[in-house]
């Protein structure tokens, strides 16, 4: 947490509860902002902070909100108190059950949403994930912060069989965020781009973030989703006619060259073929096919076809 004053949503984010808990810690246990500037709203201070991190870290343990509440107020800032009684120990608790999710140098809104994934809260999520769209964007908020959070499930799930209870509430809640942050942006002209998933590939949520960019940008696009057979793909191609498609693979077992094959010899052919995604082999994809780096250079390429295909419709 940063050392200046912060507000209520701020707090929120960083310690991964909703800001309604905020409200009830506040209004049950006196655990509320102490910093006070006329006309303003109320701040959290770094005491504020340290007593709501014992809070957080206490409840997150089983301990009961009022206990656990009594034994913050009490507690001296920086110090952890064991859940067997008010006496202060040495080292950190860990929330989830002695679990933590890794998120390497991500900023204080990942380290949040990995604190209420661990807790299953998906209000907290939820309203971190939000906040984090309207704030930074689309790009910003899937490189900085829902991906180090996902990757870091991946990894803790790798190493120890767990979290797939913590897995599909995040995937869950990404995808809910994702859906309503492509409704806050209609967009009116004709849906130039097909996104799907390779056949019987199921994460789809790196190309729901890629839907929602570009619905931000004010581009059309159609969304097939997960697990699309190469058939039913050259089929909505045949009958929609997109300017671009783009093909999601995230592991190799998914990403047979000869379904982007199949879409460059389908009778209406797309301008642009993309294969997304870790799972198509660079070396291996048919002449014609386009790679994309990440979300900013298929949004990139997506809006350069469009507006290649509208300029030619007006000439």
């Amino acid at each position: 947490m940063a050392d200046e004053a912060l507000s209520a949503g701020a707090v929120a984010r960083g310690l991964g509860v909703a800001v309604t808990t905020l409200r009830t810690w506040h209004q049950r246990y006196g655990l509320g902002p102490s910093e006070h500037v006329p006309g303003r709203h109320r701040r959290y201070t770094p005491a504020d902070l340290a007593r709501l991190e014992i809070m957080r870290r206490l409840t997150a343990e089983g301990v009961a909100p009022a206990e656990a509440a009594r034994w913050a107020r009490q507690t001296p800032p920086g110090s952890v108190l064991d859940v067997a009684g008010p006496r202060v120990r040495p080292g950190a608790a860990r929330d989830g059950g002695g679990m933590t999710v890794p998120v390497g140098r991500a900023g204080p809104v990942a380290r949040g949403l990995a604190r209420a994934a661990m807790r299953l809260d998906a209000v907290a999520i939820g309203e971190t994930i939000a906040h984090a769209l309207a704030t930074d964007g689309v790009v910003a908020t899937w490189d900085g912060v829902l991906r180090p959070v996902l990757v870091g499930i991946g990894d803790r799930h790798a190493a120890t069989g767990g979290l797939i209870e913590v897995e599909h509430l995040v995937s869950r809640c990404v995808s809910e965020a994702f859906a309503a942050a492509a409704r806050s942006h209609p967009v009116t002209g004709p849906a130039r781009i097909l996104l799907s998933c390779a056949d019987e590939e199921q994460h789809s949520l790196p190309l729901e973030a890629l839907g929602a960019t570009l619905a931000e940008a004010g581009v059309g696009y159609r969304m097939l989703g997960a697990r699309v057979p190469v058939a039913a793909l050259v089929e909505a191609v045949n009958r929609t006619g997109p300017a671009a498609v783009v093909v999601w693979s995230h592991t190799r077992a998914t990403a047979d060259p000869d379904q982007l094959s199949a879409l460059l010899a389908a009778p209406r052919r797309p301008l642009l073929v993309l294969a997304a995604g870790p799972g198509w082999p660079a070396d291996a994809l048919p002449a014609g096919v386009v790679r994309p780096v990440d979300l900013t250079e298929a949004l990139s390429l997506a809006r350069a076809v469009r507006d290649s295909l509208d300029q030619s419709t007006t000439d």
